[in-house]
């Protein structure tokens, strides 16, 4: 009898070991159960953060890393294939994230010299929805340093890879995980939100 209780208590230990492994639960959340999925993020947010410290050394962007690697995890569990580990693959999510970073913030650093060579003709030049077409050159310089500066991350990615490094959509679809289309339709938003911060400051002048 005693023997038959331990072997029962064996199992449903097991049982709830193996119910509880990232394989069952990344099994959970693909077949819909997000709090399946919501155990994964607690249990593995604090390494991932200390990985993507290490690669960024500001805890903000550490922070945003966390974040997007685990929604980019949640999006793609469709791909996770039982042969690596889930923690395996969910670091190499924000390796690729943290490379991506790290080429933005170079590129952000790049800007005004990317504006004085005249890398925003396409706001500038013979344009009637463009709001700084007869404006002096230095005015309108400053114009547009502001209003990039000024625009959310998303809004000033998309200016920088279309407009600033004429990086094409399907390269753009890309980076951002998203389709052609997806991409298009991301650039004219920005490209809308970065006129309605010049126009404002035209009033300025």
């Amino acid at each position: 009898m005693a023997r038959t209780l331990t072997m029962s208590l064996r199992t449903a230990i097991t049982t709830k070991i193996d119910a509880d492994s990232d394989e069952s639960l990344v099994k959970r959340a693909r077949d819909g159960d997000y709090a399946a999925f919501e155990q994964l993020f607690d249990r593995h947010r604090l390494m991932v953060y200390r990985f993507a410290y290490q690669m960024s050394h500001r805890r903000d962007d550490a922070e945003d890393l966390v974040q997007e690697a685990f929604v980019r995890a949640y999006q793609n569990l469709h791909r996770y294939r039982d042969e690596a580990k889930f923690t395996t693959w969910l670091l190499r999510i924000v390796s690729n994230l943290g490379t991506d970073q790290a080429r933005m913030s170079t590129r952000r650093t790049n800007l005004e010299q990317k504006e004085a060579q005249g890398a925003l003709d396409w706001m500038t030049v013979g344009n009637f929805e463009n709001p700084v077409a007869n404006l002096e050159q230095e005015s309108r310089q400053n114009i547009l340093r502001k209003a990039i500066l000024a625009l959310p991350d998303h809004h000033r990615q998309m200016i920088i890879m279309r407009d600033l490094e004429e990086r094409e959509y399907d390269e753009i679809a890309e980076i951002c995980n998203c389709s052609v289309g997806g991409a298009k339709l991301r650039v004219l938003r920005a490209r809308r939100a970065l006129r309605d911060r010049v126009t404002p400051m035209l009033g300025e002048l």
